[in-house]
């Protein structure tokens, strides 16, 4: 038999996040299921997955055989979101959920509220996935379980703010968030957890203030604890934030962090790790790489925007129209979640010259703004307007973007408002030229910032119809952008072509012509001396 005190201190050393003691302290224990669950969190923790699956079937099978209810029921709900949310796994899931639910019958235990929980995590009618979540909640609080009381409240916050009650459904996320701050919370699943609701409710509202000042605490909480899921797999919705915010390099980071724990086993977030990198992608004007990526990911809220931008970008303004129609008739028509659809779609119907449907998209987005009166929602809906006044030469196009540029500023999306500064600029370039002028400027250097190569391309070249000269920018000097320079260093590790499109998830063409640029700027003549210079670069830094 396993010492007792052998498994709390096992169990210590998961609060502390140092799965390896655990391991090590249960390297010799007997092969009883209390001794397996904890091996199995230990497992998860490493994140191997494949290890606590089979730790918790062993721990379930074991409580069986000794007639203990309750540690079954503790097993199968362990696995039930190890094989809904790692793998991808909805009937397995399912599976071990319904046998949570049988072996727990009517007892009225701290567990029933853990069910209870996992049942609303998965539950797709957002009236009874709360009504399970309000369960959960109630029960911890009875009981007096912390861990599961934040959880609840985070997840309940979460489902709050999807359902767009943003107030509501934040201040319980902040509460949540507030408790984990204060170390109340124990499990490093549930740290994870609360985290991973903050962020997707943040990228849904596009609420970046709130999302950045609660990542420096998780980001802390993961450093101490050793929790490397808080710091990359929540980072799925923080990349898609991190994007809308326009730290494109973080965001890569963060989204690259996600599609790795995908190879590492963790299936679920393929599609939502790969649809922000695409929307990324797209922002940079990399169209090639985000069709590549999009390429095996069929039609959904996520891909539908990136996917209608490829489609324009082509001039194939039906097909972006239409894969934006279908996915808004998923959506209510209230909902936040349509707004990035519209506005899109008003693009789509102005390169048209469709001005009356595309007057009718902003009519939509002003309806929207009306019931959800938040910065970012009020700035679409205004910069909407704003495009349609311009196409039909309106007067009051200077009052709509200047409003949206209001929204977009304090909403913390740059991206969005360079573009509105360079809307501006073209409405006022016929009849007041300094003012463009500065317009122009001013998004040009936005879109240097953010290495939207394209966008600057068009700012400079306003610039130049009115007679002013664009200032040097960064790209003309010389030096590499980041992702020729990550080619370098690819090209100095001995890389093939193939070999760095596969690192890089872009198409071998893509390649060929990074190489060739930095061959260029560089002066090199064959791929053998761009990597003697990346060697030489790399020792030189050292």
């Amino acid at each position: 038999m396993t010492d007792g005190g052998t498994l709390a201190e096992a169990r210590t050393a998961l609060v502390a996040g140092d799965a390896a003691r655990a391991r090590e302290l249960l390297a010799d224990a007997d092969d009883g299921p209390r001794v397996q669950e904890v091996l199995g969190r230990a497992a998860y923790l490493d994140l191997d997955f494949a290890a606590a699956s089979d730790h918790w079937q062993r721990a379930y099978a074991g409580f069986r055989a000794a007639n203990d209810s309750l540690g079954a029921v503790r097993a199968a709900r362990s696995l039930a979101p190890l094989y809904g949310m790692v793998y991808g796994d909805g009937a397995v899931m399912s599976g071990w959920l319904a046998r949570a639910q049988t072996l727990l019958g009517d007892a009225d235990s701290l567990e029933a509220g853990w069910v209870a929980l996992n049942i609303g995590m998965f539950e797709n009618l957002r009236e009874r996935k709360n009504e399970h979540l309000r369960a959960a909640l109630s029960i911890a609080r009875r009981f007096g379980d912390t861990d599961l009381e934040v959880v609840a409240l985070a997840y309940l916050g979460a489902s709050l703010v999807h359902a767009d009650r943003m107030e509501e459904g934040m201040r319980l996320l902040d509460e949540a968030l507030a408790a984990v701050a204060g170390s109340e919370v124990e499990s490093f699943q549930a740290l994870e957890e609360v985290f991973c609701q903050l962020f997707s409710a943040c990228e849904f509202a596009h609420d970046v203030a709130r999302a950045d000042q609660w990542i420096r605490v998780g980001e802390q909480i993961a450093t101490q604890r050793r929790l490397p899921s808080v710091a990359a797999f929540c980072h799925t919705h923080y990349g898609g934030l991190l994007t809308v915010a326009g730290r494109w390099d973080e965001a890569d980071a963060a989204l690259t962090d996600a599609v790795r724990l995908w190879a590492l086993g963790w299936r679920s977030l393929r599609p939502g790790a790969l649809s922000r990198l695409a929307e990324l992608r797209v922002r940079q004007g990399r169209f090639e790489e985000a069709e590549q990526i999009l390429a095996d990911l069929g039609l959904n809220g996520d891909t539908a925007r990136p996917l209608a931008v490829l489609y324009l970008e082509r001039g194939d303004q039906g097909l972006a129209r239409e894969t934006l129609a279908r996915a808004l008739d998923d959506l209510d028509p209230t909902s936040t979640a349509a707004v990035p659809l519209l506005a899109t779609l008003v693009d789509v119907e102005i390169a048209a010259g469709s001005l009356d449907p595309a007057g009718a998209a902003a009519a939509r987005l002003a309806a929207i703004a009306v019931e959800q009166p938040s910065s970012y929602v009020r700035a679409e809906a205004a910069f909407a307007r704003g495009r349609v006044c311009a196409a039909r030469r309106d007067d009051d196009v200077s009052v709509c973007l200047r409003e949206a540029l209001d929204g977009f500023a304090a909403a913390g999306m740059p991206m969005e408002l360079a573009c509105c500064r360079l809307e501006l600029a073209t409405a006022l370039a016929a009849e007041h030229r300094s003012a463009a002028v500065m317009e122009a400027r001013s998004a040009l250097e936005a879109f240097e910032r953010l290495d939207a190569t394209r966008y600057a391309d068009a700012a400079a070249a306003l610039l130049r119809s009115l007679g002013a000269r664009p200032p040097v920018g960064r790209r003309s000097n010389g030096l590499l952008t980041r992702r020729e320079a990550e080619v370098l260093e690819l090209l100095g590790h001995g890389m093939s072509n193939p070999e760095i499109a596969d690192r890089l998830y872009i198409s071998r063409k893509t390649v060929e012509h990074h190489v060739s640029r930095v061959l260029t700027k560089l002066g090199l003549r064959s791929r053998a001396e761009a990597a003697a210079y990346a060697a030489r670069e790399k020792r030189g830094s050292e």
